[in-house]
């Protein structure tokens, strides 16, 4: 018997791949390999950059996202936020205006003690200046942003608004790509994995046009990170 193969557009991509490569399935001491790969990640090379101590992966990560056109606050306790979100719009002139992704580590911040804040909360509409997300995890070695999308963090805060203000937790802070990815797979598990991965390194940016930087081409034109110094460190990658 012939083993069922997948419908839809993506079966049917696999499918002539493996026609044009003139081979239908794996042998099965390959797919033994593979299994053995998937089941046991190892991680790559990783550069000295992405092995500095957690401190110093705190201070790169903001250096990082300086040179990247990015701005950050760093904040001693996350019921700071609220305030450092409205002196930042107030420092860009911004309107007082924002979206709040549905999480529950958000959603309990003092807003009220903002009264000129206007907070609403779910996916971004075409209108919302601005965005406030979380974010799985900080990647020192590049500033580089991991954004897991879920119910409690629409994709669309990522990329409609044009302003968009990251509270990312230090302990949420790794060295390298390899450390996030390890995170991942222990967060959400083997098949779980969450339906989209973003990696926002810097503000929105293209050198297309008579290859001049020009910010917000194609997401937002501002990103500003709330490092919350919380005690807890992060754990070690496998």
């Amino acid at each position: 018997m012939s083993e069922a193969r997948p419908n839809g557009s993506k079966g049917q991509i696999m499918a002539a791949l493996r026609r044009s490569l003139k081979r239908e399935q794996p042998a099965p001491e390959e797919r033994r390999l593979l299994e053995e790969r998937l089941a046991q990640p190892r991680a790559g090379l990783i550069p000295a950059r992405g092995q500095r101590d957690h401190a110093a992966q705190l201070d790169l990560l903001e250096e990082m996202l300086t040179e990247l056109s990015a701005t950050v606050a760093r904040l001693d306790d996350a019921a700071e936020v609220p305030q450092a979100v409205a002196d930042y719009l107030k420092s860009e002139n911004l309107p007082p205006r924002l979206r709040l992704a549905p999480r529950e580590d958000l959603r309990v911040l003092p807003w009220d003690s903002q009264p000129l804040l206007e907070v609403t909360e779910g996916s971004a509409q075409e209108t919302d200046p601005t965005a406030v997300t979380g974010a799985f995890a900080g990647i020192a070695e590049t500033g580089t942003l991991v954004m897991a999308s879920g119910a409690e963090a629409p994709i669309t805060l990522n990329f409609l608004p044009e302003n968009h203000i990251v509270v990312l937790r230090a302990s949420d802070v790794v060295g390298a790509y390899e450390e996030a990815w390890t995170r991942l797979r222990a967060r959400f598990g083997n098949g779980t994995m969450p339906r989209a991965v973003n990696m926002i390194t810097g503000p929105s940016r293209t050198g297309d046009i008579e290859q001049t930087i020009l910010l917000g081409a194609h997401g937002p034109r501002r990103l500003h990170v709330l490092l919350i110094e919380d005690a807890e460190q992060p754990a070690a990658a496998d």
